[in-house]
């Protein structure tokens, strides 16, 4: 894959952005990440009331999303693609400092996370995916605008990312629904914290 003429095009444009957009785009590169801990937490707590199965989704969410990030890594350090912004001849200079030696580019490890969170979240809520979808986009195109990642990095992220969350998710949800109907039915009282009551009946 090459797609260093689109990375050229699009960090080109990055540098000629107004410095308000700059700093916008570096801010969500890591606040994005944030922002879906956040999701995380809101949709595990709404799903305490709910029936054990939508309970089992959400709070798979971010161990799926964990799993995710974990592939990437591995398909990272099994590709060892260097960095756009140490290897493109004539790019523009990365808005943020290129990551070191070693810390290779091949898929983007920021657009795994997203994607996965993105189809997790949406999993566990499916309006949700209105947001987290273009969230993951937004994270995805944040890494080739600053310089860090090449177009196709970010594609292959977003991909590896949303696909092994969808297949951790049907591999894992029989098992956490029976868990979390267990703990429920125990009456032990920090397990149910986590899980939930349940419907009322």
């Amino acid at each position: 894959m090459d797609s260093s003429g689109l990375y050229r095009d699009i960090t080109d444009f990055a540098r000629s952005a107004p410095a308000w957009l700059q700093a916008a785009v570096e801010v969500w590169t890591t606040a994005g990440i944030l922002l879906f801990g956040v999701l995380f937490l809101a949709v595990w707590w709404r799903a305490r009331g709910r029936d054990a199965r939508t309970a089992a989704v959400a709070v798979l969410a971010p161990l799926v999303t964990a799993v995710a990030y974990v592939v990437s890594e591995v398909v990272k350090s099994t590709v060892d693609e260097e960095r756009p912004c140490r290897a493109v001849a004539g790019a523009a200079a990365s808005l943020v400092p290129c990551p070191p030696y070693g810390d290779w580019s091949f898929p983007s490890n920021h657009s795994a996370i997203a994607g996965a969170a993105a189809v997790a979240l949406a999993l566990a809520v499916p309006r949700l995916g209105l947001l987290t979808v273009p969230m993951a986009l937004l994270m995805a195109f944040s890494r080739v605008f600053l310089g860090v990642h090449y177009p196709h990095d970010v594609a292959m992220g977003l991909l590896l990312g949303g696909s092994v969350a969808v297949l951790a998710t049907l591999a894992l949800t029989g098992a956490a629904t029976a868990t979390i109907t267990a703990v429920r039915r125990s009456g032990v009282r920090p397990a149910l914290w986590l899980t939930g009551p349940g419907p009322t009946r």
